[in-house]
Formats: structure tokens, sequence, C-alpha cells
């Protein structure tokens, strides 16, 4: 199954001015992988997420995806791209004034052009298989946070992307609401999404990843299947970081 290269990052660096963010940055996400990105504030880990779709656009290298290097296309091009990859941010980056159904319908109708009932059918579908169709004339102040991102993962769906970008979707949340979102995010999983995941849950990482990235000061510096790279770490740094996090 997982066989199929999704996305064939190269070379990937990323400067702002002299600041040297990404360094020689290279990866594989295959199909129906879910990849994990750890590592402590400050590794460049969103920045590397937001270069996957070109949210940033690279200093150097190459970001294949669809058999494109999206590097080389303009702008207007990258509309298309960044539909068939979902991203999902710490803010959940709802629009206040619109109901959860709205919030979900709005790009389905402006970039597919679909009518508003087959946006309301899908957007229906996908709050109840996020637990939240009874939200959905509610608007976003009224939500608990693990709601707001709940539904911000909807959002995404949507648009029936191919992948899906998760950016530390629970670093804004209290814990108690943690657990909802995961929940969520290991569904996908389940089902086969394609999935690279920015995550401070290393439970998450263990359980569900098919492969965790360690990144600190702009590198990979480990990758590894979850029980091999939390359990006997190669890389001084990554052993360092598991130690303090995990514990000995």
């Amino acid at each position: 199954m997982l066989d199929k290269s999704m996305i064939e990052v190269n070379g990937l660096q990323k400067k702002f001015s002299d600041n040297v963010i990404l360094k020689d940055i290279e990866g594989t996400v295959k199909s129906g992988e879910v990849i994990c990105i750890i590592g402590p504030s400050g590794a460049g880990k969103s920045t590397f997420l937001r270069c996957l779709n070109l949210l940033e656009r690279p200093s150097e290298g190459t970001v294949i995806f669809d058999n494109q290097n999206l590097i080389d296309l303009p702008e207007r091009d990258l509309v298309a791209v960044r539909e068939k990859m979902g991203m999902v941010f710490q803010n959940f980056n709802l629009f206040p004034n619109m109901s959860v159904l709205e919030n979900l319908k709005l790009a389905p109708k402006r970039v597919k052009n679909i009518s508003d009932q087959e946006a309301t059918n899908i957007s229906m579908k996908l709050l109840d298989r996020v637990g939240l169709a009874e939200k959905a004339d509610a608007y976003p102040e009224s939500l608990s946070g693990g709601q707001k991102q709940r539904v911000a993962i909807a959002r995404a769906l949507a648009m029936n992307p191919e992948v899906m970008l998760f950016d530390e979707p629970t670093s804004a949340l209290d814990p108690e609401m943690v657990g909802e979102v995961l929940s969520v995010m290991k569904e996908l999983a389940q089902d086969g999404m394609t999935m690279v995941v920015v995550t401070h849950e290393m439970g998450f990482a263990k359980e569900v990843a098919d492969e965790v990235w360690f990144m600190a000061d702009g590198y990979i510096l480990e990758k590894n299947q979850p029980n091999k790279l939390f359990n006997n770490p190669q890389n001084a740094r990554t052993k360092d970081f598991i130690s303090k996090i995990i514990g000995d």
C-alpha cells in the first residue's frame, strides 16, 4: 500500500535574509503514510510544513508533488496544488462571522464551483464524521478549542485533499480537549489518509506514525519507525530530546 511517492523533498533550504531556517532537507512521503515530525521549538518544523505547499517559498531545492516540482510553478498554478493539500493550523483560522456550516461550504463553492446544496451535503457528512453535526448553525465563538479544531479539520477535508498537513494542531488547546482532536486524526490515518503532522504529542506519534522525523537546528537529524526512534535513537541530539520529553 505504501509504495507510491506522494511528496519528495530534495535539498530543501529556506533562508530569511542571512538566517538559514532549513538546511538541505531530504524526505519522501508515500501514499497512505503518516509522518510525524518532532523536535524542539525553533527547529524549523512549521517552516518545513509550509514549504510543502509553498505557503513559504523555499530558497533552494525541490518539492515534487503529483510529478511536478512545485518550486517551478507560478503562484496562480499553486492554487490547484493547495486544493490537494489540506492544511490545519495551530489557531483554527475559522471565519468568526460565518456559521460552522458556512465555514465548510465556502472553499468548495468558490474554488470547485459546486452548488450550495452539494456543498451542504458534503459539509454535513464531514461534520458528522468529526462529531459536530449538531453545531452546523453555531458560530466559532460559541465553540470550545477542541471543537474549533475539529471544524478546521472538517473544513480542510471538504476540499477532498490527497494529503493533510497538520501544524501542531493541539498546541493551542487545553489538555482535556487534545484527545478529541487526536481521535479524529487517528480515524483519518486508519482510513488511509496521507498525513504529515508536526506535533508535540509523543503518544500520538508512537501510535499512529509510520515514520517519525526528528528535526533540530534546521536539519532532519534522524528518521525511523516510532518504536525504533523512541526506544533506540541513534543521533545524540535525538537521544537528548527524547530523554527530556519522555524521561529515561
